[in-house]
């Protein structure tokens, strides 16, 4: 299975601190690591720890950051022979604090420069880098060069996945090619101007014809999806869309602590004053981790893509990619709370702890086979097998099966 990523990749300072700081005021950091960080390189890395052969393209500068990045990635199995390397340049950065009081993140970025465009990516590269696809996924950023390239893969027919974290300039151009949208919270109705998320989520499908489902991520409420059913005879019964989602969190068993995917009926969804989509709409679940065993909201959703782009490859329905998207953010392999190693993941992701501090990421050691053959609960078994803390390797296999 193969994957293409295009999008950001940088060089994230990350400094934990007890709380965040007020203005013009001064606090000590209890850690501080250097590693690599961006929406598509997070997403990558994750769809590289499922064991997908992801390729990236983006771009970086040849300068120390750069060559970080780049030796991360490729430890980490993620093709970077689609990366352009400017000459002269700086490598994007962030600032990112994450506060341990209210387990968030606050990130300042700085973009990269010279930025990358059209005539950076030969027509011969794109070729190489699209050749084999299953999908294509977008980040959302670099707008106008991500529409060049969403375009040359609308040309050959791969789908494309795209990452619909806020409105940019720019922005439509890649969502009318997509067949596949993971959207933050809050931009379905900032998009739609519609007046709840059901709602939202119809317009979107009704505005984008070839979007075949929509997700929207809401944090520790878990998600959202709506999919489109075209068939020869619509459901000639009309529901509300808000209705229909109301009905479905009413099916929730708020003693599961596993995610779960509730579903409803194939049914022709109806968004007063909107219209009418014919579907299914799905609730997925996040999983309920005590909050002493949270770190921070740092990539939750590059996690969350990443187990949906290999969902995708792997050609899961719906009721087996949301959870197993959900548990992959849960309980990836890392997962570092300043000076403590912890085998259990928190809900809110951060790519740069889980995956080992990036800097010593070690990958998962395990035979390649066919992960769409397996069960979520096997998958989630294998992904978990083995933990590495600093280079020491440390058998948790004993220690799972009270997770799962």
């Amino acid at each position: 299975m193969g994957a293409v990523g295009f999008g950001g990749t940088c060089l994230d300072y990350l400094a934990v601190v007890a709380n965040f700081p007020k203005p013009d005021d001064k606090c000590r950091s209890r850690s501080m690591k250097m590693q690599g960080g961006g929406d598509a390189a997070n997403t990558l890395t994750c769809a590289a720890r499922l064991d997908l052969n992801p390729r990236l393209i983006s771009k970086i500068a040849d300068d120390m950051p750069g060559s970080s990045i780049l030796r991360e990635l490729e430890a980490d199995g993620v093709d970077t022979s689609f990366l352009v390397v400017a000459k002269e340049g700086v490598t994007p950065f962030s600032y990112v604090i994450v506060d341990q009081k209210t387990n968030t993140r606050t990130c300042i970025f700085t973009p990269g420069h010279p930025p990358l465009q059209p005539d950076d990516l030969s027509p011969s590269n794109l070729e190489d880098a699209m050749r084999g696809a299953s999908v294509v996924y977008f980040d959302g950023r670099l707008t106008y060069t991500a529409a060049f390239v969403a375009r040359e893969a609308a040309r050959r027919n791969i789908p494309i996945l795209l990452d619909a974290e806020k409105k940019r300039e720019g922005l439509y151009d890649i969502l009318v090619l997509a067949r596949y949208a993971v959207c933050a919270a809050k931009f379905p109705q900032a998009w739609t101007e519609a007046p709840t998320i059901g709602s939202a989520l119809v317009s979107m499908l009704l505005r984008l014809p070839k979007l075949k489902f929509v997700i929207v991520t809401l944090g520790a409420m878990g998600c959202i999806m709506l999919e489109r059913i075209d068939t020869e005879q619509p459901p000639t019964e009309e529901v509300d869309v808000d209705s229909l989602l109301r009905s479905l969190e009413q099916r929730k068993d708020n003693t599961v602590t596993a995610p779960i995917c509730i579903s409803s009926e194939v049914v022709s969804m109806r968004a007063e004053g909107i219209g009418t989509v014919h579907g299914k709409l799905f609730l997925g679940t996040a999983e309920k981790i005590p909050p002493s065993e949270l770190i921070d909201t740092t990539g939750a959703g590059d996690a969350f893509i990443g187990a949906v782009l290999y969902g995708l490859c792997a050609e899961m329905p719906p009721e087996k990619m949301l959870p197993f998207a959900a548990k992959v953010v849960s309980r990836l392999p890392f997962a570092f709370s300043c000076a403590k190693v912890v085998s259990r993941l928190p809900f809110a992701f951060s790519c740069s702890f889980y995956f080992g501090l990036k800097t010593k990421r070690s990958r998962i050691n395990s035979p390649r086979h066919n992960l769409q053959e397996e069960s979520l609960y096997n998958i989630s078994f294998w992904l978990l097998t083995t933990i590495y803390t600093h280079g020491r390797e440390i058998n948790v296999n004993k220690h799972i099966l009270c997770f799962l």
